[in-house]
């Protein structure tokens, strides 16, 4: 049977807390995820190897427990320390060297990421400045270079489940997070301490989760006054700033050429009519894309008054 390691983990939780619940209330309506602290996926992926078996349901309860199958595999399996999650041994990160080449500008951002992401031991990052200045760029250029080592997070929106849960499951190496000024306060918590100490501890009833290992996280603000002095402490801060006139012109010719196929000279004619009116790299973008219907100058007219 073809088990990842994430499998193995959860059967060892689950195997723990079938050994010390309530016998006939799991025996009879089994246990939810929430109590054996593994990931929906995973367990749906033990359902379908018929390890785990679902002994009730209903519009907001999903029983599950162990089948006998399930069982018999837990004992091959080589007895671990089931609540401790150390850091997977191979922690280096390879990065490409065209990282980050799709954005214009910030050279020194770029190299304090790159530096932070190659260190040997966390160094976590936060991009704070006004929209359109490539924050979310940057983490979206680090998510495709990390693959399935990195996660991508936003604040308002962090997950049912919570931060906890999310690195349980996916024990990544790095954590995107956009928008963190909107987190909420237990996710905040649990980010606090796992920059602090690389260690995420919970106890729910009748379950304690306690996770130990490093994690990078690289994080964007809009507004840095709303988050607290505890959570800015563990940030390296790097603000971003408006481009300059040159820069600007320069920033809005090489995305409309690069990312959206425009020619150098329309590139440099919408760069141009936009010089002075916004600093939003995304206004010409949207010019771009309505000016073979309108042109540029009625473009620009209707996009910005």
């Amino acid at each position: 049977m073809n088990l990842t390691e994430k499998d193995k983990e959860g059967l060892r939780r689950i195997i723990e807390y079938e050994g010390t619940a309530d016998q006939e209330r799991y025996s009879r309506w089994g246990w939810t995820w929430e109590k054996v602290s593994v990931w929906p996926a995973t367990l749906n992926r033990l359902i379908q190897m018929r390890l785990l078996e679902v002994v009730s349901h209903t519009n907001s309860y999903r029983g599950m427990r162990l089948t006998e199958e399930g069982h018999a595999v837990v004992q091959n399996l080589v007895t671990e320390p089931h609540d401790i999650l150390q850091a997977p041994q191979n922690q280096n990160l390879s990065l490409p060297d065209d990282l980050f080449e799709d954005i214009i500008g910030h050279g020194e951002v770029k190299e304090l990421l790159k530096a932070c992401l190659l260190a040997e031991k966390p160094v976590h990052v936060l991009l704070a400045g006004p929209p359109a200045l490539a924050k979310t760029l940057f983490l979206w250029d680090i998510e495709k270079a990390g693959g399935e080592r990195a996660i991508w997070l936003v604040g308002s929106a962090t997950s049912k489940a919570g931060l906890w849960d999310i690195v349980a499951e996916r024990q990544p190496r790095i954590i995107l997070i956009d928008e963190l000024d909107k987190m909420n306060a237990a996710d905040t918590a649990a980010l606090l301490s796992m920059m602090e100490g690389g260690r995420l501890v919970r106890v729910k009833k009748g379950r304690e989760l306690d996770i130990t290992y490093p994690i990078w996280v690289v994080a964007a603000t809009n507004r840095l006054y709303a988050l607290s002095p505890e959570l800015k402490s563990r940030f390296a801060l790097r603000e971003l700033h408006p481009y300059s006139r040159s820069d600007y012109l320069t920033v809005v010719t090489g995305v409309l050429v690069h990312r959206e196929g425009v020619s150098p000279e329309l590139a440099a004619e919408i760069a141009q009519r936009l010089d002075g009116r916004t600093q939003d790299v995304r206004d010409s973008v949207r010019v771009a894309r309505l000016a073979p219907q309108l042109g540029v100058e009625r473009a620009v007219q209707l996009l910005l008054g």
